[in-house]
């Protein structure tokens, strides 16, 4: 089955698919300098927490493999705007295995919970694109659909980036997994009629109590499945915790530039107005039926259970010394 590659190491350097062009475009760019590649973070040529962690270690390994420093302390001073370099590569490489092997594994745990048959729903992009394995709640879906369950995922466009619309469909498409792309407010109308088994998405940051953010409009989604007795679900790492806050009021959300509300590729689609675009929303914990990692499914309370789970992470860590 296809799985969509966001980026690569190479003799040649850091490739990256620009995923601002797709679904019309597979254009690829390869980068040689570390600033390039924060660039192309910062305009969404690559995006997704995962995929964005990847991308920065391969951008750290890229400055130190081309640096012009000749001593241990003059490459620390450089660190500071930016050891052994091919070690520095090697760890980038590492982190991308390492990211692979996560996705996998939430994918194995989460497939068990969806339906034998029916549709599904996701949200976003929380896909290959997103991580650089085989995606989370793609990854979930992905699994359960090799392990022979006839799954038909429902796709919300999610406005006003177009990742379910641009990304996801493409993924799926890609993947053979049949889908149906749906208009943001067309979500509450299928949830009510459309017979949905099981909605999965991924998460950006999970408190402590369990509250969860992810990209706007998710929150609505978890409101409509409770309304509608749709069990809803979340696949993220780890990594995603934060249980050094209690709630999801702790998490900050990121405002993004009005344009792109009033903007498409460009094209200005709205008069010049002021126009509101908070990237993310909190879903709170009481909405989420269970949240999948690598490490094991959580389930209320939450505060236990993601504890548990963090401990034995920390556990695996120490043990690979």
């Amino acid at each position: 089955m296809y799985v969509a590659q966001p980026i690569e190491w190479t003799d040649r350097g850091v490739v990256m698919l620009d995923q601002r062009r797709l679904p019309a475009e597979e254009i690829s760019y390869t980068y040689t300098d570390y600033r390039e590649i924060a660039k192309a973070i910062r305009e969404m040529v690559i995006r997704g927490a995962p995929a964005i962690g990847v991308a920065a270690a391969m951008g750290v390994a890229l400055g130190v493999l081309h640096s012009a420093a000749k001593s241990v302390d003059a490459l620390r001073s450089e660190l500071s705007e930016i050891c052994d370099k091919q070690g520095m590569v090697e760890e980038a490489k590492q982190v991308h295995l390492e990211k692979k092997a996560t996705d996998e594994s939430i994918g194995r745990f989460g497939a068990e919970f969806m339906p034998r048959e029916g549709q599904v729903m996701t949200q976003c992009n929380a896909g290959a694109l997103a991580t650089g394995g085989i995606g989370t709640a793609l990854g979930v879906i992905r699994v359960a659909f090799e392990q022979g369950r006839k799954l038909h995922v429902l796709v919300p466009e999610t406005r006003p980036y177009l990742q379910g619309a641009r990304l996801t469909a493409w993924e799926l498409h890609k993947g053979g997994i049949p889908l149906t792309l749906i208009t943001d407010n067309m979500v509450g109308h299928f949830l009510k009629t459309g017979k949905v088994g099981a909605i999965v998405t991924g998460a950006d940051r999970i408190a402590a109590n369990g509250d969860t953010a992810n990209k706007i409009g998710t929150y609505q989604i978890a409101v409509l499945a409770k309304e509608n007795s749709v069990p809803f679900y979340i696949a993220a790492p780890v990594s995603t915790f934060d249980l050094s806050i209690p709630d999801g009021g702790h998490i900050p959300i990121e405002e993004r530039s009005a344009g792109e509300v009033t903007h498409l590729q460009g094209v200005r689609i709205a008069p010049d107005v002021h126009a509101a675009h908070p990237a993310f929303d909190v879903t709170p914990a009481k909405y989420i039926a269970a949240i999948f990692t690598e490490r094991g499914v959580a389930r209320a309370p939450y505060k236990e259970s993601l504890r548990a789970l963090a401990e034995m992470s920390q556990q695996h860590l120490a043990s690979r010394g």
